[in-house]
């Protein structure tokens, strides 16, 4: 890689000074997610900018480290990526509306699906949900009311069953197309021989093989060990109140966003196509209203199209803040220095050790920031870009590769995953609805969350045996061979 020949911004006390914001950031994330038990991506914007703010107090010139904030947040790549998180915003908030959920509950229920059986569809309806809404989030508290105390009636085993919705969950938000994660690691993965960045529906495509060799694990586990053998007659009464199998139709779009997504590798037409047909299906079959897309209620906007934009808003407001921080890392010289110290690293002397830092530090980002798993891959990103430009990997595997990771272990750290402490928290709101729940603890969960678990051996398999990776040939096209001679693989 070649060094920048002048870094004008400078720090007291030096360059590695430029890391404070950065360092104050992540202690916010922790502050706000594991103490403060506060998961609002507004709330990490308040925190992302105060810690820009601070670090202006170390620096020798105010004017060029405010312009280091600015020239991070014009990046194109930040552009382009503020754009795809409010055009999906709204196709993810469309599926919200038209409560595809329900849809599930009737197959389930028209199923007769008990104990283990349950487990697993669930499992199986929290990953369409996820992947339809592009939530890992909004399919939490969309799917523990409905489909967790109906559940436990019917003999699942409620802790399995609480993992089985998180799994789901985790499955939807790695694969989706209109996911953040997704179009983050996407983004953020530029080819080395010409100009872009990894498609979405190429990184999907790829993405696929990983995800669903984990899933199959997953399935067949929550199958085995998610029941109790103990039915109760009150679970079919509980399911028929969110029982709608008009829902469903909604597919429809969500399978026409996927295949043009993959086939066009064009995102934004994808969208398009995805919300027009969705409000037209919607309409015509009465899962959505007028007021359902827009309308005015107590004076001010509703509907589908705003909501969706005022969901991206934090997203988009930390993304800036991120990408502010990356601005003073690069204009200082530091982000030069901590990529430079680790391509000369012996750990990078092979394309499975490059590998493997990709691996380890999306890791060590997603459980730094409480596993909110979109800001950690923003701010890796560029580090992984680098290294894996450096080995001449496609970006469509070093996408895979950061999304993949960061869907894993990280999830599931008891004492600092925000998605543990969010699954608990839905637990604990069933439990005050229903006296037949329970409170779960959180190592349980984590042991039951099969999805992250087997995902996490799939991907340390494919990093050590080479499955599915490719290299980027100087033409810009996937090869099997890389294309700088002097790498060694």
């Amino acid at each position: 890689m070649e060094m920048k020949a002048e870094n004008n911004l400078k720090f007291f006390g030096g360059k590695f000074m430029a890391v404070i914001p950065l360092i104050l950031f992540v202690i916010s994330c922790i502050i706000l997610f594991v103490v403060l038990k506060d998961y609002s991506m507004v709330s990490l914007c308040v925190g992302g900018y105060c810690s820009i703010i601070a670090g202006s107090l170390l620096t020798r010139n105010q004017s060029q480290y405010w312009n280091a904030v600015v020239k991070g947040m014009a990046s194109e790549t930040v552009q382009t990526l503020a754009l795809i998180l409010f055009i999906v915003g709204m196709f993810g908030k469309m599926m919200t509306r038209a409560h595809i959920a329900y849809g599930f509950v009737w197959i389930g229920n028209s199923l007769h699906l008990t104990g283990g059986a349950f487990t697993g569809f669930t499992f199986f309806a929290t990953c369409i949900l996820s992947m339809s809404t592009g939530t890992s989030i909004g399919t939490l508290f969309t799917a523990f009311p409905i489909l967790y105390p109906a559940g436990i009636l019917l003999g699942s085993n409620p802790v399995v069953l609480a993992g089985a919705i998180l799994s789901g969950a985790i499955f939807g938000d790695n694969v989706a197309p209109i996911s953040d994660t997704t179009i983050a690691s996407a983004s953020s993965q530029e080819y080395k021989y010409h100009k872009g960045t990894a498609d979405i529906g190429g990184v999907v495509a790829t993405r696929m093989k990983y995800a669903l060799v984990a899933a199959a694990i997953a399935l067949l586990l929550f199958i085995i060990t998610g029941g109790t053998g103990q039915n109760s007659a009150q679970a079919s009464d509980l399911l028929s109140s969110y029982v709608d199998p008009h829902g469903l139709i909604m597919l429809i779009p969500v399978a026409l966003l996927l295949v043009i997504s993959i086939k066009t590798q064009n995102i934004f037409l994808a969208s398009t196509v995805g919300i027009i047909s969705g409000t037209i299906l919607g309409l015509i079959s009465n899962v959505l209203s007028p007021s359902d897309v827009i309308s005015m209620e107590r004076g001010s906007l509703s509907g589908f199209l705003v909501d969706g934009i005022n969901n991206m808003i934090g997203t988009v407001g930390y993304l800036y803040a991120v990408a502010g921080i990356i601005g003073i890392l690069n204009e200082s010289g530091a982000m030069d220095a901590i990529i430079d110290a680790l391509l000369h690293s012996r750990l990078n002397k092979t394309v499975t050790g490059s590998e493997i830092i990709m691996m380890i530090g999306m890791m060590i980002f997603s459980i730094c920031l409480g596993s909110a798993n979109g800001p950690a891959i923003i701010m890796f990103g560029p580090i992984a870009n680098e290294i894996g430009k450096n080995k001449d990997l496609h970006p469509y595997r070093r996408a895979n590769l950061l999304d993949g990771f960061a869907s894993t272990l990280p999830v599931i750290i008891p004492v600092t995953s925000s998605f543990i402490f969010i699954t608990l928290s839905c637990v604990t709101s069933c439990a005050a609805d229903y006296d037949f729940i329970s409170e779960i603890s959180p190592v349980a969960l984590a042991g039951r969350t099969y999805h992250c678990i087997a995902l996490f051996f799939v991907l340390l398999f494919a990093v050590i045996t080479g499955w599915g990776r490719k290299y980027e040939s100087k033409s810009g096209e996937m090869t099997s061979i890389p294309a700088e001679e002097n790498v060694v693989c």
